[in-house]
């Protein structure tokens, strides 16, 4: 997909909403040429910090099987070339890895994070709420899983801004209306100044004293997350997927985008900004954009 289509901002107006469209099947899961290198990165990860970027619930085995099986059909369907099964193997042909599917039966999530550049977080119908009940997240944006797992969506979005009062009947509306055939799509973007993937840490204050306006275009990465909603039809789960790009911001910057992300900022209320921790940098970042907005391509 071109960068320009998955960029939220472009119209130049802050706006704290779902942003949810209707979601085409066949999109559900995207590969780009970062596939080999972002499914080696979750295989270290899973590896060396298993805890961080993988954990389930008990119960929610079920629901785990019933979401792997379902994305190994959709790969199998829409991505022939990479994927094949041969009986119990899967077989993923450009990184050349072989899963023996009924050794992996006790955590099915962990597997089918595997497979994917997604990230993936499964979300259970508990008591009128749904509740982050199993999640590999390799590739989180300033936050950690443990402290996410078992609570319902309410109190996940707790820290942001006005969700409260603005987003929570429209997402539990979003949640209870769900139907299998027919999933979402949104987009949600942030400023950081890493251009790792996994990032769990909440950004340093440092960085205030590190980006200028001269460097902000080097310091500073666009992070843009693709995320689906898709229901699972036997279970009733929710499954959330996050699929994350990361582009310095001097290589995608352009005097349109410098003018529309600028706008956006100034609209931006002061708590949003905390949040994002944009605040930190915000004055070096608006004189860049300022910048690239009569000179160009920086």
């Amino acid at each position: 997909m071109h960068l320009s289509e998955s960029l939220p901002f472009l119209k130049g107006r802050w706006r704290l909403s779902m942003g949810l469209k209707p979601l085409h099947l066949p999109e559900w899961i995207e590969i780009n040429s970062h596939f080999v290198e972002e499914l080696q990165l979750k295989q270290q990860l899973l590896s060396d910090r298993p805890t961080e970027v993988f954990a389930s619930l008990p119960g929610s085995e079920i629901a785990q099987r019933e979401a792997l099986q379902l994305l190994i059909g959709h790969l199998l369907n829409y991505f022939p070339h990479l994927y094949e099964q041969q009986g119990d193997r899967l077989l993923n042909r450009a990184t050349g890895q072989i899963w023996h599917l009924s050794a992996l039966a006790v955590q099915p999530l962990d597997l089918a994070g595997r497979l994917i550049q997604e990230d993936l977080c499964l979300l259970l119908p508990q008591a009128g709420n749904y509740v982050l009940s199993a999640a590999s997240v390799c590739f989180p944006s300033r936050w950690k899983l443990q402290e996410k797992m078992g609570l319902p969506v309410s109190a996940i979005h707790q820290p942001v801004p006005h969700y409260t009062e603005t987003l929570e009947h429209p997402v539990d509306s979003f949640f209870d209306r769900l139907q299998p055939d027919y999933p979402g799509y949104r987009w949600n973007w942030s400023l950081v100044d890493s251009g790792q993937l996994f990032l769990p840490e909440a950004c340093p204050t440092s960085v205030a004293n590190r980006i200028t306006a001269a460097n902000a275009g080097r310091q500073l990465w666009l992070r843009v997350e693709r995320q689906t909603l898709r229901r699972l039809p036997v279970s009733q789960a929710v499954l959330f997927t996050i699929h994350t790009s990361v582009y310095q911001l001097e290589d995608i910057i352009t005097p349109a985008i410098a003018h529309d992300l600028a706008v956006v900022i100034q609209q931006m209320p002061p708590t949003t900004q905390s949040y994002k921790s944009i605040s930190l940098f915000r004055t070096a970042l608006l004189n860049y954009l300022t910048a690239a907005q009569t000179n160009g391509e920086l």
